[in-house]
């Protein structure tokens, strides 16, 4: 027998008291491992994430959890050998292992690079400007974000046993909440051997990760309305966790990602003769064979313009007629078994299905030749073409064979196209593939309402583009409608989603000591020490040094026209600037109130300031003429120290106003400023 597949709870590895399910071979049905959690409390392991992982996590800032997960992708790198060699058993190529491990490593490493540029070095993060409430300004509301003490459930696919359960890990990480892992049986032994490499590498908490290997059943019994469930899987099962009591009674939040009719659309404009012909063959081929098609993103629907079809269809089978299918570790194989026999069983229904409306241009249903492996032992399956000409046909747009299969449809405009598309009841991902801007224009806005994600797709991004199926990161995950209505990924969006957020209303001096920002309003010091004198340690929130008043004169602003070049007639010529409604007359230029004012504040001799790294927000409220005198206000607003450098952030309110006392322009200073026995001079 086997080994027993472990789960990893309360603190340690569990083994379940049972022999366990057999889990096969996709490529020879041989027993790779046996999967059971019977006898688990999961009372227990719920418990522990919420009393050891989220205290543990509460004490680290978005930063510290940054260094975790960047530490954790290092580990798992350099170990990754061992993860595609037990991969290549649920049929993955190498390159489809490569999808699978080296995109959720990379996943980790994007987040922790995310949340060090986007995050503070806090715990809360700040949602927006402060919003004035009361007339005087001592009253104002400000959004924050606070990590909620609860959990983060996920129930993965098997078709992805690393990237699953990574991309989820990653954003509720960061955001504080501790992470309990069930994958999905079929590949589960995959997930058990990198969290066995997580586990070793003692980056993360303990409690702040747990693994669940079998059934989950009973889960969600144990959850409250301060977690949260991440599914990947049916739309059958999504509605089922859906309606759970739990759910439906506190709340919680459930996030699900299901099966979806994804659909790739070649633009009216296009001629087999285009470059952009051969990418809609190209990208079809390799979604239909990547992962053997089981990827939740695969294109399940190809619209091409009417007359177009046979063209189509015969570059498409030419490529086909390439794909290798068979033993994923042998040479020259491009495309190895699904996931199982069940999983090929079900694509075969779901092909019989498919076919009372479409006929197969490609394949053989019940047959296929295979290299370096017992075809009747193995999940194999050929890649499979199908075409539909009958346009009222409803199983192309509602049943999905999750395997090696695309269906060919011809339109007739945008329009048409669209509203087939979205006979698919919302998808995960769209893609368009034309030169013509105007026609990608058309079909995004089309299309958009239905998906979470479109692709255009042309000759001058396909070198660059990362393909139709390849979810990313930085950008949301999911879909409307029949693709689960929920959102994975996206950057800070998804680290937002795991947390709470919620209005402070109070004066601007609680709300800069709550945010550590400082809020208009606000108190300020200003003393015998120049701001800029001050280290990071020194400076405190509030630190303020006055510049001015300053005489603007007609020469400071005709000089400034001809050094810069910027000889604009408001500056220039008196009779046109006159004219003017908004100037009635000569003005200064705007950059030229920035740069009085920067002399007004600047300290020249070396020290804890090392540089001036940009300006947000710069906005010029009222024109400055010859004869005013300006004065700049520069208030410490954000100290944000960098852990992996000797020096850190500050961000400065500067405010300019002119001899009546009104703002002429507003703006953010960012610098760099030395700590304690840093770089300063």
């Amino acid at each position: 027998m086997s080994r027993l597949l472990e789960s990893y709870v309360c603190g340690g590895w569990r083994t379940a008291p049972d022999s366990g399910k057999p889990l096969l071979s996709a490529v020879d049905s041989h027993e790779v491992a046996r999967i059971s959690s019977n006898g688990l409390d999961v009372s227990a392991v719920t418990n522990h994430a919420r009393t050891v992982g989220a205290p543990a996590l509460a004490q680290m800032t978005f930063h510290d959890r940054a260094a975790c997960l960047k530490a954790l992708g290092a580990t798992l790198t350099a170990g990754k050998d061992e993860f595609y060699e037990l991969s290549a058993a649920t049929g993955a190529t190498r390159r489809d292992s490569a999808i699978d491990i080296d995109g959720g490593i990379s996943t980790l490493f994007s987040y922790a690079s995310k949340a060090r540029r986007a995050l503070p070095n806090d715990t809360l993060y700040l949602d927006g400007d402060v919003e004035p409430i009361g007339k005087k300004g001592t009253f104002c509301g400000q959004h924050i974000y606070t990590s909620r003490p609860g959990i983060a459930l996920q129930i993965n696919a098997f078709n992805f046993p690393v990237w699953g359960f990574l991309e989820k890990l990653a954003p509720a990480f960061i955001a504080g909440v501790p992470s309990i892992v069930k994958p999905a049986a079929p590949t589960a032994y995959v997930t058990e051997l990198v969290f066995r490499r997580i586990i070793e590498a003692g980056v993360l908490p303990e409690g702040s990760v747990q693994l669940l290997c079998g059934s989950a059943r009973g889960a969600l019994d144990h959850l409250s309305g301060l977690d949260s469930v991440a599914f990947t899987g049916s739309a059958d099962t999504a509605a089922e966790l859906r309606s759970h009591p739990r759910v439906a009674a506190e709340g919680l939040r459930f996030n699900a990602e299901a099966d979806s009719l994804n659909a790739s659309i070649l633009g009216p404009d296009v001629s087999p003769d285009d470059a952009e012909f051969d990418l809609f063959v190209e990208q079809l081929v390799t979604e239909m064979t990547v992962k053997a098609g089981q990827k939740c993103t695969a294109i399940r629907r190809a619209f091409v313009p009417e007359g177009l079809a046979d063209a189509v269809i015969e570059a498409t089978t030419a490529r086909l007629a390439d794909v290798v299918v068979g033993a994923p570790t042998t040479a020259g194989v491009t495309m190895g078994p699904l996931v199982g026999l069940e999983q090929r069983d079900e694509v075969l229904k779901s092909l019989r299905a498919l076919t009372k409306s479409a006929r197969i241009v490609h394949g053989q249903a019940e047959a296929v030749d295979v290299v370096g492996a017992d075809a009747s032992r193995g999940a194999f399956m050929s890649p499979m073409l199908l075409r539909c000409d009958d346009r009222g046909a409803t199983e192309p747009h509602e049943v999905e064979a999750f395997g090696p299969v695309s269906t060919i449809m011809t339109y007739r405009d945008g329009a048409d196209v669209v509203d087939m598309v979205a006979r698919g009841k919302g998808s995960l991902v769209a893609s368009v593939v034309t030169a013509d801007s105007a026609v990608a224009r058309e079909l995004v806005l089309g299309l958009a309402p239905y998906h979470g994600r479109v692709l255009v797709l042309d000759r001058d991004d396909a070198r660059e583009s990362t393909g139709h199926g390849s979810p990313l990161p930085v950008l949301v995950h999911g879909g409307p409608g029949r693709a689960g209505g929920g959102e994975e990924l996206g950057g800070v969006r998804a680290v937002l989603h795991h947390m709470q957020r919620t209005a402070v209303q109070a004066t601007p001096d609680v709300l800069t000591a709550v945010g550590r920002r400082w809020v208009t309003g606000s108190g300020r010091v200003t003393d015998d020490v120049h701001p800029f004198r001050k280290n990071l340690a020194e400076l405190a929130l509030g630190d303020t040094i006055v510049g001015g008043p300053r005489r603007v004169t007609e020469a400071d602003i005709s000089q400034f026209a001809d050094f810069t070049g910027d000889t604009f007639y408001a500056h220039t010529d008196a009779k046109a600037a006159a004219a003017n409604p908004l100037f009635g007359g000569i003005v200064a230029h705007g950059y030229l109130v920035v740069s009085l004012a920067a002399g007004l504040f600047v300290d020249p001799a070396p020290g804890p300031v090392l540089a001036n790294f940009g300006v947000d927000s710069l906005r010029f409220l009222t024109p400055v003429k010859a004869g005013d005198e300006l004065t700049v206000t520069l208030t410490a607003k954000q100290i944000t120290p960098r852990a992996n450098a000797d020096y850190g952030e500050v961000r400065w309110d500067a405010t300019v106003t002119n001899q009546a006392d009104q703002p002429v322009a507003t703006y953010d200073v960012l610098t760099l400023v030395a700590k304690p026995g840093g770089t300063e001079k």
